[in-house]
């Protein structure tokens, strides 16, 4: 009779959305392949990529699914392609970046934290700078009331008291583990993102549904972050500072979005300052009035995702960070 860790693997299917990623793809590949616990199926969706990034991957992973498309579809619905094209009996999604490379027993971490910790339905890894092995890229992601997004612990030296298991408000989608029976239930990526901040915005639609996230610091996973879009670019920017006004629209839920609306108003603009002082104003300044032209379409998801809402308002106060100043910095880098 096979033991409970091989029960919960034999339902992971893990995904990765591949977008001119050139030798980082294969090198996370092969990542997968020493696993000391394999996955049951991987699905790779190449994005249209223009390099070759995507030759030879069957060679590389005979038992990978590859779905090379003849479009670049976006992050946020290549995801959800390969979750509809994935098994029937997979109860687990692993998605994976392709600059990410996760230690051996990745998985096996993932596996454990599942079976001894029912109650949550999302996990995070520990994410560590691929190019500076000592300095964390993050250890969850956190939301603060006026719908800012930052990486916790990023650009901060590793100290191993930040690696404790803990609750967290959504994983980075660059190494996270969902159920996938949340995942469909939550209606997956939204597909208007195209990237950026989707990952976040998923996050609140389960937490909204009373699904909760938990970190998992042995889940060690080596990222290199913004490999194909470019750190800083303009277009990270622009669908990254789009996109948080879009999910908080979206997704803060009664009296909270009321409240500290004037907030993240005052945060935006802010924004459109800080950037622009920067030489970025032209870009920053698109994001923002996109963001408000779509306000009218994200305002009928709204009533689709509050009518659903499970979570109080006091659990998801509890959840958000409350913090006097957000960290600016950091979510310049959570967007880039």
């Amino acid at each position: 009779m096979p033991d409970d860790k091989s029960i919960v693997n034999d339902r992971i299917c893990v995904i990765i959305v591949n977008w001119n990623a050139g030798a980082y793809l294969k090198r996370c590949i092969l990542s997968l392949n020493k696993q000391t616990v394999p996955p049951s199926e991987v699905i790779v969706v190449d994005n249209a990529s223009t390099d070759s990034s995507a030759d030879g991957l069957e060679e590389c992973c005979p038992n990978a699914k590859v779905i090379r498309l003849g479009q670049n579809i976006g992050f946020a619905a290549a995801n959800n392609y390969a979750v509809r094209l994935a098994s029937g009996d997979f109860t687990w999604l692993a998605l994976l970046n392709p600059d990410a490379f996760p230690e051996p027993d990745w998985i096996e971490s993932l596996t454990d934290a599942v079976r001894m910790n029912p109650e949550y339905k999302f996990f995070g890894s520990r994410l560590m700078n691929a190019n500076q092995p000592s300095m964390i890229d993050g250890t969850g992601d956190i939301n603060h009331i006026s719908g800012l997004v930052w990486r916790d612990g990023h650009g901060s030296e590793a100290n191993a008291s930040m690696f404790k298991m803990k609750e967290i408000f959504s994983p980075c989608g660059a190494a996270a583990l969902y159920s996938r029976e949340a995942f469909v239930e939550a209606n997956g990526f939204d597909e208007d993102f195209f990237c950026f901040v989707e990952d976040v915005d998923l996050g609140f639609r389960l937490r909204l549904l009373g699904y909760r996230c938990l970190f998992v610091p042995q889940a060690l996973v080596y990222h290199i972050g913004s490999a194909t879009t470019g750190d800083g670019s303009d277009f990270s920017i622009y669908h990254g500072h789009r996109n948080l006004v879009w999910t908080y629209f979206k997704n803060m839920p009664g009296v909270l979005f009321w409240l500290f609306l004037p907030l993240h108003i005052l945060l935006n603009f802010f924004s459109i300052i800080w950037f622009g002082l920067r030489g970025m104003f032209s870009v920053i300044l698109r994001s923002k009035v996109d963001a408000l032209r779509g306000i009218p379409r994200m305002w009928g998801e709204r009533r689709a995702i509050q009518k659903k809402r499970k979570a109080s308002l006091k659990d998801i106060w509890r959840a958000l960070d409350k913090s006097i100043f957000p960290r600016f910095t950091e979510i310049r880098k959570r967007l880039s």
